[in-house]
């Protein structure tokens, strides 16, 4: 099971790494909770980027 979780947790590394530059909302003005969407999705990116990093050092890291 390890080792599958670990591919998933590769694999939406991957995917978060495509998402990084999000070409759809740079020219967008539409304000979303009073900031404009581009910063809240990198706010949301953000966010799941640590949840990611918490996730891949907490269940691939090797044991000594």
């Amino acid at each position: 099971m390890k080792n599958s979780l670990r591919w998933v947790l590769y694999s939406l590394l991957a995917i978060l790494f495509i998402l990084h530059n999000d070409y759809w909302f740079w020219q967008t003005p539409q304000m979303v909770l009073g900031l404009p969407i581009g910063i809240l999705y990198h706010i949301m990116y953000c966010f799941v980027a640590s949840l990611i990093m918490f996730s891949l050092v907490k269940y691939t890291w090797r044991d000594k």
